[in-house]
């Protein structure tokens, strides 16, 4: 499902980094084969197939939902690209874009996902202090500070990506 967006809409593709790619086909691999032996063992009551079928299918099912596709600058707003919806992050109080990779190193996850789809939530580091990431490579990171907030991202084309936002909020 893609949502649609005017004509001067820019957008730009969300890479897989290697290690997203590596944790996301174990931790598929894992889920699965969990819910296979849940299927094939056991005593086969509800509440095995609940822990050991259903549970992890579902933890797969939902963390594919809140997969990273892309990012579109539009209408003076940022919209990241999920299979079904899109976030939509209001520019209007966008201090600053930086192009600066791996700007996510060293960083303590608070809350949100660390690989499985992508590298989403709330996380902190002593650069950035604590952030928000919609991410996919780590290698890509465009750092975007806000009056009362930081956000991380991942566009396929960082230094393009700080371009065409800096043309359109000018």
């Amino acid at each position: 499902m893609s949502m649609t967006f005017p004509g001067s809409a820019v957008r730009f593709g969300a890479p897989w980094a290697t290690s997203l790619k590596i944790v996301t086909g174990l931790s598929f691999l894992i889920l699965v084969g969990v819910a296979c032996i849940g299927l094939l063992t056991g005593p086969g009551n509800v509440v095995w197939l609940l822990a050991m079928v259903v549970g992890p299918l579902l933890v797969l099912a939902v963390a594919s939902l809140f997969a990273i596709r892309g990012y579109v600058l539009a209408d003076e707003a940022l919209w990241i690209e999920r299979p079904l919806w899109s976030t939509q992050v209001d520019l209007s109080d966008l201090e600053s874009a930086e192009a600066t990779p791996f700007a996510m190193r060293r960083s303590l996850r608070y809350f949100g996902n660390g690989g499985l789809f992508c590298f989403a939530g709330w996380f902190r580091n002593k650069q950035l202090g604590p952030y928000r990431a919609f991410a996919t490579d780590p290698a890509r990171t465009v750092v975007l500070r806000f009056a009362r907030r930081v956000i991380v991202i991942t566009p396929e084309k960082p230094e393009e990506f700080v371009g065409a936002l800096e043309a359109m909020t000018a």
